[in-house]
């Protein structure tokens, strides 16, 4: 069980509350527990593999309970992959709700400052860095930026909802785009990362906002010439594999190899999307391999017949990287944990894999010093004997 803000609970079951019958009852009981409008806007009920197999019906609980919304929602790990997609799961019916109380009428304004006017709404779960960064961009051509999905709080997927444009920035939230889509909103993929894609994502966004084009020359001269600028300050010679699961595993590659990276192969454990495909054709032109659904095999695989200078990956990947002694970072806890958006981006990336290379001499060291001695005499030795 998940309030809007915060952890709140869960409901204890074994074998014998399965046969009973007794866990919706049990479920039924810890909600109504919990819903405390002066705590919570929402309950937010997560089933997982054991109460779905169960048939656990979540559909028959109350929606509402003094006012607290109550949203059931369905998140087996036999259907959904990534814990990745199982945030979009949980995005996309939290958008449903707050669409579907717009449209019956008027709601809370959002906490905060709220302009009026065109906004755009970012879709993914960006470093706090990447906002500010958006929303300079978007300046020059009269864009707000709206609260991001997955939201913080539940009067900010009002705000969210009551944009002009949704920017896909993490392809895979498919579920939270219908739900955009659904309340009539333009959706645009990609991201502004580097200058290619930056320069390209402001043209969508401006063309699905119906911007005029000296406003949107405007934009894209003022955003840049930094990003230009921290590049070329910040160049990287490496060779390097990348792969992940957190879905932003294409636009760091792109902006890795505008800095000057080679990069023949990405694996993210996400699927195929229309929001990935702009970067999925800029890659295959810059002549990488995007691997979707990628296998830990797969990635292995392509380490190896890669031999790269650094590999950026998952737990298992950079373990066998470092067996290797190739130096390795683990994607989640170090790229995900930076800027990746304009400038900040341009200048955080490169610094992330100078800093690894510079130990590339320490993993040298290592393989050698684990190495398995040879303790067999030489020729010499066993002539003299």
């Amino acid at each position: 069980f998940y309030g809007a803000r915060r952890t709140v609970g869960y409901v204890p079951f074994d074998s014998e509350t399965l046969v009973t019958g007794q866990l919706y009852e049990d479920i039924r009981k810890a909600v109504h527990e919990m819903a405390r409008p002066d705590e919570y806007d929402a309950v937010v009920v997560i089933n997982l593999c054991v109460p779905t197999a169960s048939g656990v019906p979540l559909d028959l609980l109350p929606k509402t309970i003094d006012g607290v919304r109550v949203i059931g929602i369905d998140v087996p790990g036999f259907g959904v992959p990534t814990h990745a997609e199982a945030k979009d799961v949980l995005s996309a019916a939290m958008l449903r709700a707050a669409r579907i109380e717009c449209e019956a009428g008027a709601v809370a304004r959002p906490r905060g400052q709220f302009t009026d006017g065109p906004k755009v709404a970012p879709i993914g779960e960006l470093f706090p860095a990447d906002p500010p960064q958006i929303a300079a961009m978007l300046t020059p051509m009269g864009l707000g930026l709206a609260p991001q999905s997955p939201a913080r709080e539940w009067r900010d997927l009002y705000g969210a909802l009551d944009c002009t444009v949704a920017a896909a920035l993490h392809p895979f939230y498919v579920g939270s785009v219908r739900e955009f889509e659904a309340a009539g909103r333009k959706v645009v993929g990609s991201a502004p990362v580097g200058v290619e894609a930056t320069a390209d994502w402001l043209d969508a966004v401006a063309a699905a906002a119906d911007i005029d084009a000296a406003k949107r020359d405007a934009a894209k001269a003022q955003a840049l010439a930094p990003i230009r600028a921290a590049l070329e300050a910040n160049p990287v010679t490496a060779r390097m594999v990348v792969s992940g699961y957190e879905g932003s595993e294409l636009i760091v590659a792109r902006l890795l190899i505008e800095a000057g990276a080679e990069i023949p192969y990405v694996g993210t454990a996400l699927p195929r999307t229309d929001w990935s495909e702009a970067d999925r054709a800029w890659l295959a032109a810059k002549g990488t391999h995007v691997q979707f659904r990628a296998s830990l095999e797969q990635d292995i695989a392509a380490m190896r017949e890669v031999d790269p200078d650094l590999a950026l990956g998952t737990t298992p990947l950079v373990q066998a990287a470092k067996e290797r002694g190739t130096p390795a970072v683990y994607f989640t806890n170090i790229v995900s944990a930076r800027p990746l958006m304009g400038a900040a981006g341009a200048v955080a990336l490169p610094a992330i894999v100078a800093a690894q290379l510079r130990g590339r001499e320490r993993f040298a060291r290592m393989i050698d010093f684990f190495a398995p001695e040879t303790t067999s005499a030489t020729s010499t030795e066993t002539a003299a004997c």
